[in-house]
């Protein structure tokens, strides 16, 4: 594939800047996936642990370009005419009943023009081009028949709707799909994608993140709190606390006053961090030693 003359950001160090202008700090790594993706015209696939910034990451390269989001939302059962087209039925209804009561003859093929078609994500996407950038969030969600459909849109940035024809982007959108790795997803669709795995942060990485999304922290209850939760995932726990949940715990102790990540406090807020009941047993249980472990 020939590199495209006009790549939206020049360089890997840009598009960090322009990240971290939308207060998403990229390691290295993603920049350099993320800016291949772009410059390449490839669908780069974001996998790791809920809450380590895989659809944040979407939203900031949207917001820093200044092209428009549009994001699709898998889940089980999912089908082609939910995340690509549907008919306005209701509106077609009404327009035939409207030519009846004039005595009007319509034919049927003009009931299905564009002024029908009710515009999904994909489409959207299609149409929007490389003024959009196209999020398809937790595909692992979805069934394979699904999976295999997106595969074919992505091949060729084209659809055919049958009762008005081919739809292609001039320019194929950026493309951004998450999987939390609940299932695997196909080899097939992998290889049409760039691929980078997100790790939960380094410390340090996580207090600069905490005192970029939540300013008003102090820096010593940033690193408190981001020292904490590394520890809250040590334990065994059902879902390991995300990065978002770092900067939830963060602002409500610092909303509640707090300039230290004490005993007490921490078990009274525990519930901005992790979200499982057993969970909380299991921190309250080890709290001592998560907040003795501070030094």
């Amino acid at each position: 594939m020939s590199r495209p003359k006009d790549p939206p950001v020049a360089s890997v160090e840009e598009l960090q800047a322009l990240l971290a202008g939308q207060t998403y700090l990229a390691d290295r790594a993603l920049a350099t996936a993320m800016y291949l993706a772009l410059s390449l015209d490839k669908p780069l696939l974001l996998e790791g642990e809920a809450g380590v910034g895989k659809t944040e990451a979407a939203k900031a390269l949207a917001a820093g370009l200044g092209r428009t989001l549009i994001r699709l939302q898998c889940y089980e059962g999912i089908d082609a005419s939910q995340a690509l087209y549907d008919w306005n039925y209701s509106r077609q209804l009404l327009t035939v009943r409207a030519l009846q009561s004039e005595e009007s003859v319509k034919r049927v093929d003009d009931l299905f023009g564009p002024e029908f078609l009710i515009e999904r994500p994909l489409l959207a996407a299609l149409r929007a081009g490389s003024q959009a950038v196209l999020l398809v969030d937790e595909l692992d969600r979805a069934d394979d028949e699904f999976e295999a459909f997106l595969l074919e849109v992505l091949s060729e940035f084209a659809v055919t709707i049958p009762e008005i024809g081919r739809i292609a982007a001039a320019r194929p959108p950026a493309v951004v799909i998450t999987s939390n790795r609940t299932r695997e997803l196909h080899d097939a669709l992998k290889r049409r994608c760039l691929y980078h795995w997100i790790e939960h942060p380094s410390l340090e990485r996580e207090v600069d993140i905490i005192r970029v999304r939540a300013p008003e922290v102090p820096e010593g209850l940033a690193r408190q709190v981001a020292r904490a939760v590394a520890k809250l995932r040590e334990l065994d726990v059902a879902k390991r606390p995300g990065v978002a949940e770092s900067i939830d715990w963060a602002n409500a102790l610092a909303f509640l006053g707090a300039d230290r990540v004490d005993g007490a406090t921490a078990a009274a807020t525990l519930g901005a961090v992790l979200k499982d009941h057993d969970d909380l047993e299991l921190a309250r249980a080890a709290l001592a030693h998560v907040v003795g472990a501070q030094g």
